[in-house]
């Protein structure tokens, strides 16, 4: 699939936002990003993939993560290809090792005449936080004098929530996935595997950093009994209620929530600029079993990792369905993106010129 440049955008502030091609907008890298789970971060390099640049993350014998350009400067090889040496990311070339900083730190051939060459890869701020490890690609300025953060996700290792998380890996803009997110009215597409129905949009909140929109759904998730977690698997059991539904598009992040008893997140990671990786988060609580919470704790932790992923396949069947009409959105639009859609729904409106705007302040960043 051809990969359209981002748009440039002029750095003068006078850009106009009503002028960008949302499908073609960038990133603002002055975010946190998730790069990985804690989990897939083992002993090993782990590559991947920010807006267009390669980047790897390793662990050093302490546990902690750091994460740096995926090149070795000597050859221009990906470090990930490499070993983590102790404190040092080793290159499987010729074994060059750079240090946190990406300072190169040994050359094992190196002569008692020569020097250690002062060739140094850039560094990325890590922040390791409820499950997922953060990186932080924009302005290192911007990161302390705004003291940013990635965002919470108290659920993750909350007693009170059973996690299910999937992968998702689609051949589209962000804003595809991001306005798929937002948009309660494809209920339509996802038949069993969606927990609500008859979304109405009754407002939206902005600001510069997020747009809220808040539905009114109809939905059979309520967890007041131990067997109600089988209405996930098992139609039949399910019946409808009215519940609030409200969905937020926090700033490169996704977030749901459905009454008291559902939660939904997604992490994004937009690689490319006709690709996006994102991590989808389930969360069901347990907040109505009062009992449950006065067990020890030993016990609710084996719960929780006992039920871990239960959701996963519900996840999983949301993702194929919506990463197929995601391709296609993106698949059109290269193919005539003179081509305008015809929208509806005024939070995805929202969402483009959130879009827009935060491309913009990345562009006067610079």
């Amino acid at each position: 699939m051809e990969n359209r440049q981002p748009q440039v955008i002029s750095s003068s502030g006078s850009q106009n936002p009503q002028k960008l091609d949302v499908r073609t907008c960038g990133i603002n890298k002055n975010h946190w990003y998730v790069a990985a789970r804690s989990a897939e971060l083992t002993d090993q390099p782990f590559g991947f993939t920010l807006w267009e640049e390669d980047f790897v993350l390793y662990r050093d014998t302490d546990g902690k993560a750091h994460a740096m350009e995926d090149r070795c400067p000597h050859r221009q090889v990906k470090l990930s290809s490499g070993q983590v040496v102790g404190d040092n990311l080793e290159c499987a070339y010729h074994g060059w090792q750079f240090d946190a900083s990406g300072t190169c730190a040994h050359v094992p051939y190196l002569a008692e005449n020569q020097k250690r060459p002062g060739c140094k890869i850039r560094s990325l701020p890590v922040r390791e936080q409820d499950g997922f490890v953060w990186v932080f690609p924009g302005d290192p300025q911007i990161l302390e004098k705004e003291a940013i953060q990635p965002l919470p996700i108290p659920e993750w290792d909350h007693l009170n929530y059973i996690v299910s998380v999937t992968t998702i890996d689609c051949e589209g803009h962000f804003s595809y996935l991001i306005e798929n997110l937002m948009d309660m009215y494809h209920g339509h597409l996802h038949d069993d595997y969606q927990a609500w129905a008859s979304a109405k949009l009754e407002n939206i909140e902005v600001d510069g950093q997020r747009v809220d929109a808040h539905y009114e759904a109809q939905s059979y998730y309520k967890i007041d009994k131990i067997w109600s977690v089988s209405q996930l698997f098992i139609p039949s059991l399910r019946k409808l209620h009215p519940e609030p539904l409200d969905v937020s598009y926090v700033y490169p992040n996704w977030s749901a929530t459905l009454g008291n008893d559902f939660k939904i997140m997604c992490l994004f990671c937009p690689t490319h600029g006709t690709r996006t990786r994102a991590y989808l988060l389930h969360f069901t609580s347990l907040n109505a079993f009062w009992r449950l919470h006065k067990l020890p704790v030993p016990f609710r932790r084996w719960v929780k990792d006992l039920c871990f992923n239960a959701a996963k396949g519900l996840l999983d069947g949301l993702v194929e369905q919506d990463v197929l009409m995601i391709e296609q959105e993106q698949k059109a639009y290269l193919e005539n993106p003179q081509r305008q859609n015809v929208e509806l729904n005024r939070a995805l409106m929202a969402v483009q010129r959130l879009i827009k705007q935060q491309a913009i302040a990345q562009a006067e960043s610079v």
